[in-house]
This record gives structure tokens, sequence and C-alpha cells, in this order.
């Protein structure tokens, strides 16, 4: 799943969406580090990253968290 804005920089906001209820919501990332834990306000499920991600934003969202854009992957986040 490639995620490119043009060379545009870090790109802060990332919609996150719940696997369990489908819920979506614009969110602001942390821009130094990676968020585990994510509290859908849909159905209140605690949402954690899949195997092989840094962070929800990383597994859930339509942008990587600003350390993977930065860094090129999750290997460089949040070791």
């Amino acid at each position: 799943m490639p995620h490119c804005n043009g060379g545009k920089g870090v790109v802060g906001q990332s919609v996150i969406t719940c696997p369990f209820c489908g819920g979506s919501k614009t969110e602001t990332m942390p821009e130094d580090a990676c968020q585990f834990f994510y509290d859908c306000t849909f159905c209140a499920r605690v949402l954690r990253p899949r195997p092989g991600d840094c962070c929800v934003f990383c597994s859930f969202g339509t942008v990587p968290c600003p350390p993977v854009q930065q860094g090129g992957g999750a290997g460089d986040c949040c070791v």
C-alpha cells in the first residue's frame, strides 16, 4: 500500500477506520511518535497495530504515521 503525497512533506492527519464497526474519523497524528492504541469513538473497541506495523495509523489509517513518512518504513520507526 503506497503512501505518497508528491514530495509535499509530512502529512499530519489521517482518516482512521475501525476494522470492527467501519466507523471513520479524521485524526491528527503525533509528529514524533507512533500511537500504539486507539479508542474507536463509534464502538469503543481499542485498536492495536497489525503485526509488522508500528502503529494504528499505519494499520488502519489512510496515511502512515509521520516517523514512517520521514524514515521510509516501519523498520525505521519507534524501535
